[in-house]
């Protein structure tokens, strides 16, 4: 069986979302400097890549229309590399990994690009809400358009988590992404 491995990665700087660095940045700007980055420190032409396939949590506004189409042309691919944009909500960038490897495996490709974009400045504010919902599925099974808070409320009720719990494990998640970056374990991802 054919193995898929991960030969290379590369990360924007951790910023915040409404007043950090890359406030305002289009899906596409960020994606293309980053992927850009990952073909270069893979060794290989742009021009290999069989698919970018990027990971969207909101693929509208300035990370819709097919992001992952617009992240290759800015990465400096040609018009011969595809893109798929995959949404599965907070997963989507693990879902990327997962169809890449099933690719390879599959031997439908060699060469493949996967990640995911948010630009969260750019598109929660200004959300389409036409016919969001579906009155036979808001009748029927409303919880598929919860979003993640009321998600964490019916996890914490289920599986009797505090929100107490649920705050220290959320803070603890940040206090160690603070301290690696802080001790420099991200720079070798960064792409500056």
């Amino acid at each position: 069986m054919t193995s898929a491995v991960i030969v290379s990665t590369a990360r924007t700087p951790l910023t915040k979302a409404w007043k950090g660095a890359l406030n305002m940045t289009h899906g596409a700007t960020m994606g293309g400097h980053v992927v850009e980055h990952a073909i270069q420190r893979a060794g290989i032409e742009a021009a290999e890549v069989d698919d970018v396939i990027m990971g969207c949590g909101t693929p509208e506004g300035a990370t819709g229309a097919n992001i992952a189409r617009q992240i290759a042309l800015r990465a400096g691919c040609p018009v011969t590399v595809s893109g798929m944009t995959i949404n599965r909500f907070c997963s989507s960038g693990l879902q990327t990994i997962a169809t890449a490897a099933q690719r390879i495996i599959a031997n439908e490709g060699d060469i493949y690009v996967a990640g995911g974009v948010e630009a969260i400045s750019c598109t929660a504010q200004e959300m389409n809400m036409h016919m969001l919902q579906d009155p036979w599925l808001m009748k029927n099974k409303p919880e598929v358009y919860w979003a993640m808070l009321q998600t964490a409320e019916q996890v914490a009720k289920r599986y009797s988590i505090s929100r107490q719990a649920m705050d220290e494990y959320g803070a603890s998640s940040q206090q160690k992404a603070s301290a690696a970056l802080e001790k420099g374990l991200f720079k070798d991802e960064i792409a500056p």
